[in-house]
Formats: C-alpha cells, sequence, structure tokens
C-alpha cells in the first residue's frame, strides 16, 4: 500500500523515475541472492570434491609401517606379496604372511597381530 502511494504523485499520475528505481532494487536484490545460493551450492561441491580426492588417495598405498612390528624391510615384503594397503592386510591370513616372511627369511616375524590392527588402521582407527 505505501509502494502505491509513493508511486502516485497528488493527481499527475504515477512518479516514474520512482517506480524505475523500486524495480533496479528488486532486481538488484534478486541478483544478490542468486548469486549467493550458486556460491553456496559451489562451496558444498567443493567439499564432496574434497572428500573424494581424500577417498581416492585412501585407494593408493598406505604407510604400512604405521603398523606396530612392520619395518620398512617388512613393508617391502608385504609389497612385493601384493599387499600396499590396510584393507588388503585386514584381508590377508596369517599362512599367506608367514609364508611370504618365510620366503625371505623372515621366520621369526609374528604376522597375527599385523592383521588386527590392520583392521582397525582400515576403519580409520
Amino acid at each position: 500500500m505505501l509502494a502505491l502511494r509513493l508511486l502516485s504523485e497528488g493527481g499527475e499520475g504515477p512518479n516514474t523515475e520512482l517506480q524505475w528505481f523500486l524495480m533496479v532494487g528488486m532486481v538488484l536484490f534478486f541478483l544478490a541472492v542468486t548469486i549467493g545460493w550458486w556460491a553456496s551450492s559451489r562451496k558444498q561441491e567443493q567439499v564432496g570434491a574434497g572428500h573424494e580426492a581424500k577417498k581416492s588417495a585412501k585407494k593408493g598405498a598406505d604407510e604400512l609401517t604405521k603398523i606396530e612390528g612392520i619395518g620398512p624391510k617388512v613393508a617391502k615384503v608385504l609389497k612385493e606379496a601384493g599387499i600396499t594397503t590396510f584393507e588388503e592386510l585386514a584381508n590377508a591370513t596369517a599362512g599367506d604372511l608367514q609364508k611370504s616372511l618365510d620366503a625371505a627369511g623372515m621366520q621369526m616375524m609374528n604376522p597375527e597381530g599385523w592383521i588386527d590392527q590392520a583392521k582397525l588402521a582400515a576403519n580409520g582407527d
């Protein structure tokens, strides 16, 4: 109602300058809302892409030496056996690991504890 009163100037008819000013103000408002929405959705896409990058990076080789009892030499033996991630180590059997260690001359190693630690590491614990 107030807008209608502002748009009219007595009996002379509508004030077109004020009408133009209000229209420009509305357009700028909707433009600001649209840009804000676009920026917000773009930020969410970037956050989602960051999570995907972390997941894909995790699919690469893990640092197996973080597991207690696995040093650089054992990690090399495991890599040669095709075990490069915590998940692969968690899914391996103690017997298969022991065979690989025996073939490398590391008969004194006990891989049973590594499997439990690898399960925790694969879950992010």
